[in-house]
């Protein structure tokens, strides 16, 4: 039989390496979004790559792996790792997004989703109007209440907000609007977190969301429409706001 010391580390291992993994892949990230790695310019080899960040080949090719994965970096044999041009990365990745935060002011990402939003959501909220079921309009009306009761909480004021605009994309019983609500998940988290962290003063934003409510109560397609350009307008205004701060 093992020591019971032996069989305790063992057992504990699997716990600890896909924390550090986790980590290192963070860095590498963190470096590449940083341009530390210029896009088509090859990362260091494996062995300079576990002296810099003090792992093992594993656990570097493990993060490799998963960076490969995400759009950062493709490995070809005898040639090495070569960063990816940025148009080639997964941005609406949840990790990526994380791993972009300090530099998202070279890469516009924030004004690229409230251009998606903008093509997006108003015609969902039109179609809202006249498909969402009394259930849908219900949820709507929770998260718009969620909403108004975390005026002072930025983290439960996004996830309420994140809400509301889930629920708003599902209730326009559109096959593809319903699958984007679920593709762009984390960036509009991301794109609404930023919007209100900008802007302390949540009222307008709170009314415009209580009209979208009750225009589909309403079923008045026209007043979804317009509410929810006006939401729209009062985003983009947040994160020119959030833009002069930085």
């Amino acid at each position: 039989m093992q020591p019971a010391a032996r069989r305790d580390e063992k057992s504990s291992a699997p716990e600890r390496r896909p924390r550090v993994r986790r980590n290192v892949t963070a860095a590498i990230a963190g470096d590449i979004c940083a341009s530390r790695y210029a896009a088509g310019t090859l990362l260091p080899r494996e062995n300079d790559l576990c002296n810099l960040y003090g792992v093992s080949r594993t656990v570097i090719r493990e993060s490799l792996k998963v960076l490969e994965s995400k759009g950062l970096i493709r490995g070809k044999p005898r040639i090495g790792t070569t960063v990816c041009d940025k148009d080639d990365w997964n941005i609406l990745d949840q990790d990526l997004l994380e791993w972009m935060g300090p530099h998202l002011g070279n890469f516009d990402l924030l004004a690229s989703i409230l251009e998606a939003r903008r093509t997006i959501e108003p015609a969902a909220a039109e179609y809202a109007a006249s498909r969402a079921t009394a259930q849908e309009i219900a949820d709507l009306e929770e998260a718009w209440r969620r909403m108004q009761s975390a005026t002072d909480d930025p983290e439960a004021f996004t996830e309420a907000d994140l809400l509301f605009h889930t629920v708003l994309l599902k209730a326009s019983h559109n096959q593809v609007f319903r699958r984007l609500s679920s593709a762009i998940h984390a960036a509009l988290k991301f794109a609404l977190h930023a919007s209100n962290l900008a802007v302390p003063d949540h009222r307008e934003a709170i009314s415009l969301h209580g009209k979208v409510v009750e225009a589909l109560r309403l079923r008045d397609a026209s007043e979804a429409r317009d509410c929810v350009n006006r939401i729209l307008d009062l985003a983009g205004r947040d994160l020119t706001a959030a833009g002069r701060t930085q």
